[in-house]
């Protein structure tokens, strides 16, 4: 692979302004159990390299499956062809990019236990035994045990004189009861994914949660619809991800900002006009992107334009004050790339994507914050969500909620939404847990980009508390 890299770099033509090129191997195995029965035991491997280079002020891409030399010249005929196309585009021109010092590096995902070493049969029986204990209740109709693993390999090479190896692992596992009474259907899940070996998912203790998920299943078929009106929640870990993810990660990619992804999921409200100046939140909250976190699935040694990784300030006690961005954006700002730039393949050109975008904790006690809350909702694990275009205006749906009075947790409540508009919801921030509290999430799901990419990204986050937040069905 690294001699590949080379050669492709060796090969380009002297009149480009930049070049890069990435060769990677991917392999990924995953294996789901339901209703008692192996659904599903899936191999895939996968390879070739990726080709990108900047001329006249147009960016030209292009790849192949095969990893030999006899494809190079093509493809690089390829790519040279659609840079040319693109530059013509007025709107093109005068791209200007972030210095990058030449980088010879190598980094790999620390792990304990090689999860594609542990025996098909082994995951097997966990899966299987899962799922016998999630069927031990008449209500729970459809039981799901799923574990995954990814081994991503790729080196890169540019034409400022770098040639980085990486290897990034991945481990996680997720666990589903469906409970369904009469036409009453609820579901109950747990799980999660990191930059990890087999460790991470033994770390999980499905066998433990297995129990917890089914009862809480069922135990929502009984309980009474989300009271509706205005109240404070507390958002529990788990679902805070979400939150981050959908109303600042997405928000605050600078080709977002830019409009470059309008087409595809919309663009954003928080303009560069807003660069540290803009009140995102109250006081107390603080983001932060950071490619560094151990086991977050936004961790990495550099990202796909040979920029280190880095953490980088999103929102200072309330104020924003940082994008997440590449070499070609953040000159716009005046910055340095952030390290954003990420693609899902070889076949795929990079995109600003989220690295591990985390909430910072706070200095509350989760029993103290409930204690401290007359009436309320604690909300745990996102079932649905919907937000606009621009990241303004959102309104998510819970898988358990439960009433708190007088500073106690009460009954479970079903189907619990709420809805907010982002920095008035931020702004209404006037808690958050501690360090003891903090977790990191993996998101092996988010969307982006024409043709669509794919990526797992991380959050770290802790609860929270919100004042004066709609839940339930507005009423008149």
């Amino acid at each position: 692979m690294k001699e590949l890299a080379n050669l492709i770099i060796s090969r380009l033509p002297t009149e480009i302004q930049y070049g890069d090129t990435r060769v990677m191997s991917e392999t990924n195995e995953t294996i789901i159990v339901k209703n008692g029965k192996v659904e599903n035991v899936e191999i895939t491997e996968t390879s070739g390299f990726g080709v990108r280079v900047l001329l006249n002020g147009g960016w030209g891409f292009a790849s192949s499956s095969k990893l030999d030399k006899g494809a190079v010249d093509s493809i690089i005929k390829q790519t040279i062809n659609i840079a040319w196309a693109s530059g013509i585009a007025k709107s093109a021109k005068g791209v200007e990019l972030t210095p990058s010092p030449k980088v010879e590096g190598y980094y790999k995902t620390p792990y304990k236990e090689d999860p594609f070493k542990v025996p098909l049969e082994e995951k097997v029986a966990l899966l299987l035994e899962i799922d016998k204990i999630l069927k031990q209740s008449p209500y729970i109709k459809v039981a799901e045990a799923m574990i995954s693993s990814k081994r991503v390999k790729k080196v890169f090479a540019s034409t400022d004189g770098s040639i980085i190896e990486q290897e990034i692992l991945i481990s996680g596992a997720n666990i589903t009861a469906t409970a369904i009474e009469d036409s009453e259907l609820q579901i109950r899940s747990y799980g999660n994914f990191g930059t990890a070996g087999y460790e991470f998912v033994r770390s999980l203790d499905l066998l433990g949660n297995a129990q917890r998920v089914r009862e809480e299943a069922g135990s929502l078929l009984k309980a009474k619809p989300c009271p509706a009106g205005k109240m404070e929640i507390i958002i529990d870990s788990d679902l805070m991800v979400l939150q981050v993810h959908e109303s600042i990660g997405h928000a605050v990619e600078l080709d977002r900002v830019l409009g470059t992804e309008a087409s595809y999921a919309g663009s954003s409200f928080v303009t560069i006009d807003k660069l540290n100046k803009f009140k995102y939140g109250s006081e107390i909250v603080n983001i932060t992107a950071d490619a560094n976190v151990p086991k977050g699935l936004g961790t990495f040694g550099w990202d796909d334009e040979g920029v280190p990784a880095q953490d980088t300030p999103i929102i200072r006690d309330g104020i924003f004050t940082g994008y997440l961005s590449s070499r070609d954006t953040a000159p716009i700002i005046k910055r340095q790339s952030s390290g954003a730039m990420r693609a899902s393949s070889w076949n795929r050109i990079p995109l600003i994507r989220m690295t591990n975008v985390n909430l910072e904790p706070g200095e509350w006690k989760l029993d103290n914050l409930i204690a401290d809350t007359k009436k309320g909702l604690f909300l745990q694990t996102n079932k649905s969500w919907s937000i606009d275009d621009k990241r303004e205006n959102f309104q998510f749906g819970v898988e358990l909620a439960r009433e708190i009075k007088n500073g106690q947790l009460g009954e479970i409540v079903k189907d619990a939404t709420y809805t907010g508009y982002t920095p008035e919801f931020w702004g209404n921030c006037n808690a958050i847990c501690n360090r003891d509290y903090w977790k990191m999430y993996g998101t092996m799901n988010c969307g982006k980009g024409e043709p669509g990419q794919i990526m797992y990204v991380g959050h770290g986050t802790t609860p929270a508390r919100f004042k004066n937040v709609q839940v339930g069905v507005f009423k008149k």
